[in-house]
């Protein structure tokens, strides 16, 4: 069982229809976008309509996957959903997806077609979809060959910042879906993962909280500033006669509580501070795939030729296109120092910098920190480095750059933009090792490989992902605005084949229940 075949048999996106140009988004903020586009690689960012959640994305990408392969949905086992833009506190996101394709599928295969299907969200930052996938690589390859099942995972998210905040340009949206199953036609993943778990607070979505005082306080300013006459004392004598009032039963005032819990999907980051994390996960983690695969007897130090040669392409979580290009030089070096590669690249820019070198003080200790991301820099423009971008990575980070940060879809997106632009280059990669690299916030990294099916070609034919991309409606400034703030209500464009978002419940026990169906 632990040799047998298991991995991704297809995959399918899902992305919005909309999008708002980088030049435009550039123009708006007063920003280089020769920075954005040619430093950070990002072309456009893909919005939600107003139609359009990580419920919405994640059930149209399962639809598209079911429907390309003829799946009946009584015989899928397993659908986890990795996401960190989750709807609800309690009940899984997958749960709305399940609702959306019982919908769909009813009707041909019975109201009872998915009664059976185990769904869960799995959240870890940008990695929740990675860990989904290794959980059902697992479910299935348990099941051996004579049970073949199936498996979905269904990845879906929007990445979004802050208006004006640093993040704002590596916003994104869309949803996904992995077919997992035994002897898969697109790429097979063995059982052999590097894992580096780190505490850290990097990025995340804290539970926000606001006092009914300081909100009443902030209300009666605004009065003030639209030139409304306010007595002092006001808010001291609304606060007071609050429990008497009958608005006590009403909004953020219903539940008696003087501090509110507020959610937000903008997130508290550092964004120097996640790069270094990312980088040390990532280089951890690779670290441990290696000794894994010493173990395994997959791979011989000093024999062998190092992995991240053996790789012919490397996918990585990309929060913007260019990410994994500044990201992977201490992989690169941790693989290729002592080799031949490693004495160009000494020639090129001279010996690293090491810790003894400098003074055993904080001071020193910000020095070291300094020449070694200058160092890192300094590989990253190598002609050895940048031939081993383009030969490797480059392919992933196309697609990232007309859509922007996916979070936990990043990484299968950079994959299928690596298998669609070898398949119109006509590579052949039958046979060939991939090498991946996913990294959540937290922070966790966990690096694997796969090895490409003899019938990957047949799988990407029916992509045609870059052709959907360039059929997009571009958005204006005032319309990306109003979408981020909430303030549009009509949809930009309108739904058709596909799941829409209808009705949010107000009160009562259906208060915050969402409501979806299918448009035709």
């Amino acid at each position: 069982m632990r040799h047998m075949k298991v991995g991704i048999d297809d995959i399918s996106i899902h992305f919005p229809r909309i999008y708002f140009d980088m030049k435009d988004f550039a123009a708006m903020r007063g920003a280089d976008y020769g920075k954005l586009n040619k430093g950070l690689g990002l072309s456009a960012m893909s919005v939600p309509d107003t139609h359009e959640d990580t419920a919405t994305m994640g059930a149209n990408a399962a639809t598209r996957m079911i429907d390309r392969n003829g799946l009946d949905p009584r015989k899928i086992g397993r659908m986890y959903l990795g996401t960190e833009s989750a709807l609800d506190g309690s009940k899984p996101t997958a749960t709305y997806i399940l609702d959306m394709l019982t919908q769909r599928y009813s009707p041909k295969y019975g109201d009872d077609c998915f009664r059976n299907c185990d769904v869960v969200d799995m959240t870890f930052a940008c990695i929740g979809a990675v860990d989904a996938l290794h959980n059902t690589l697992d479910w299935v390859a348990r099941g051996g060959e004579e049970a073949d099942r199936i498996g979905i995972v269904v990845f879906s998210d929007n990445a979004k910042y802050d208006l004006e905040s640093t993040g704002e340009y590596t916003q994104g949206a869309g949803g996904g879906a992995l077919l997992i199953r035994n002897n898969p036609r697109l790429v097979s993943i063995p059982d052999l993962w590097g894992v580096s778990t780190t505490p850290v607070h990097d990025f995340f979505k804290p539970r926000r909280e606001v006092s009914i005082t300081s909100v009443i306080q902030h209300v009666l300013q605004l009065a003030r500033e639209t030139g409304q006459n306010i007595k002092e004392g006001m808010a001291e004598r609304m606060v007071k006669h609050l429990p008497e009032s009958t608005v006590r039963r009403l909004g953020i005032f219903s539940h008696g509580e003087e501090m509110v819990h507020i959610h937000r999907d903008e997130p508290v980051f550092d964004g120097q501070y996640s790069n270094n994390c990312y980088q040390e996960a990532v280089k951890t983690a690779f670290g441990d795939f290696q000794r894994q695969a010493e173990v395994e007897g997959r791979w011989k130090r000093g024999v062998d030729d190092p992995l991240t040669e053996q790789w012919a392409r490397i996918i990585m979580h990309l929060p913007y296109a260019f990410q994994a290009k500044r990201m992977f030089p201490d992989v690169f070096r941790h693989d290729r120092r002592g080799g031949p590669v490693w004495d160009e690249i000494l020639a090129e820019i001279g010996e690293e910098p090491l810790r003894e070198d400098f003074e055993d003080t904080p001071e020193g200790e910000l020095a070291y920190e300094k020449a070694a991301n200058g160092y890192r820099r300094s590989i990253s423009k190598t002609k050895a480095y940048q031939r081993f971008h383009s030969e490797s990575i480059e392919k992933g980070q196309r697609a990232s750059s007309l859509i922007g940060n996916q979070y936990t879809g990043s990484i299968f997106l950079a994959l299928m933009s690596t298998f669609e632009s070898d398949y119109e280059d006509n590579t052949s990669l039958e046979g060939k090792s991939f090498g991946l690299c996913g990294y959540g916030s937290g922070a966790k990294a966990k690096v694997f490989e796969g090895t490409v099916s003899e019938d990957w070609r047949e799988v990407v034919a029916g992509w045609n992902l870059f052709e959907r991309l360039a059929g997009r409606m571009a958005i204006d400034e005032m319309t990306y605005t109003e979408l981020h703030k909430g303030t549009l209500h009509e949809s930009v464009v309108e739904p058709s084949g596909e799941f829409a978002l209808v009705e949010v419940g107000t009160e009562g026990v259906l208060e915050g229940a969402r409501s979806y169906h299918w448009v035709n």
